[in-house]
């Protein structure tokens, strides 16, 4: 199918390279006009001129909140208003208890789980005086399967998928039509990632491409799951935690 959000005006952050690069280049595909945001200025300028018209760039640290009103005064500014946002900008670091500083954690909680609080009452702040729109923030299979090697990285994800049931519940009562869900990925094949797999071997090697028993995917696997969120076609589909995963966490049940 194409222009599955024809016309919509989303918002990716983070969208400068992985996931987020696979979502915008994605929602351009299927006739969004979308606003990619990141720290990174040359390699997101460079994507949003690669785009198209359709796509812009603008630089923010998600876990400043003047970053989020300049966002939300850009695209007051604009009259397109906001049908989509997608929360997905974050920082992967290692750590177990024993081993991990509070700088650490602070850290990741700040840019990881501040950074999606800002983005959700943003969000709702624009969309509920609209039509509505989708939220989809870019939780992990950390949420939801314990790993000792990444302890605070686990916590902040599963902040965000604690925040992602609270903001679908609140929007339902105040019958607002605002859809918030959490997309839990495991292993995908990102610059980010890719750090963490046995240094000499090839990234490939893991993937489900090689090996269906295989965890990791590629980030376009994780954009389709998001754009069905993100589009009309979830309308009824409101507050989940999509698993994109390769039925990893199945297994470890």
């Amino acid at each position: 199918m194409s222009g599955r959000l024809q016309d919509k005006t989303a918002v990716v952050t983070g969208a400068a390279s992985g996931i987020g690069e696979a979502c915008a280049r994605l929602f351009i595909e299927q006739g969004a006009r979308v606003l990619l945001t990141d720290l990174n200025a040359q390699a997101g300028e460079a994507l949003a001129a690669e785009l198209g018209e359709r796509a812009s760039f603008l630089q923010q640290d998600v876990s400043d909140p003047a970053h989020w009103q300049a966002l939300a005064a850009q695209l007051q500014a604009d009259e397109r208003g906001l049908d989509v946002l997608v929360n997905n900008a974050g920082i992967l670091l290692p750590g177990s208890i024993e081993d991990a500083t509070l700088e650490q954690w602070q850290r990741l909680l700040r840019v990881n789980a501040d950074s999606a609080f800002l983005g959700c009452q943003m969000a709702v702040g624009l969309m509920k005086a609209s039509a509505g729109g989708s939220i989809v923030n870019i939780s992990s299979i950390a949420a939801l399967a314990a790993r000792h090697d990444y302890l605070a990285y686990g916590a902040s994800k599963g902040a965000v998928a604690a925040l992602t049931r609270s903001v679908a519940v609140h929007c339902r009562r105040q019958k607002y039509r605002i859809r918030c869900n959490s997309v839990h990925p495991d292993g995908v094949m990102t610059a980010m990632t890719r750090e963490s797999y046995p240094k000499g071997m090839d990234p490939a090697a893991f993937t489900i491409d090689s090996d269906p028993m295989n965890r990791a995917c590629q980030p376009r696997d994780v954009a389709e799951a998001v754009l069905y969120l993100a589009s009309d076609e979830a309308r009824a589909v409101n507050g989940i935690e999509l698993r994109v995963d390769s039925g990893q966490f199945v297994m470890s049940i």
